[in-house]
């Protein structure tokens, strides 16, 4: 018997670490508390800061709904593999929050929900 499975057996998954930076042009100056430079990362479902960064929460959820989709594996010509800034929120601050892609993580199904793999 053979150690490797087929395809129906196997209940991995990929997703991008990304890492979400603060990008605003010189002289301007940025509304929502952060500083040039200020990130946090995505690994998964974990968001990670470094110590004394913080983020507006008005910031955090203008990129929520985007960040689960650039997780994912895109076609090249899908806007969500090319587009990578998103506008602060406020109109009045030129800041923009750039989302990366920075490398792939491997997860298991059966690590991350009860629910079973369907038979099809």
């Amino acid at each position: 018997m053979s150690d490797t499975h087929s395809p129906k057996d196997d209940d991995t998954f990929q997703l991008y670490d990304l890492r979400i930076e603060v990008v605003c042009p010189p002289g301007e100056k940025i509304l929502c508390g952060a500083k040039e430079g200020d990130y946090f990362t995505l690994e998964g479902e974990l968001m990670k800061l470094p110590d004394g960064v913080g983020f507006s929460i008005y910031s955090l959820g203008a990129l929520l709904p985007l960040l689960a989709a650039k997780q994912r594996v895109t076609h090249p010509n899908d806007w969500m593999s090319t587009d990578a800034l998103v506008a602060c929120p406020d109109p009045n601050c030129k800041s923009q929050l750039r989302i990366v892609r920075t490398g792939m993580r491997t997860f298991k199904h059966s690590e991350t929900t009860v629910m079973p793999l369907s038979a099809s």
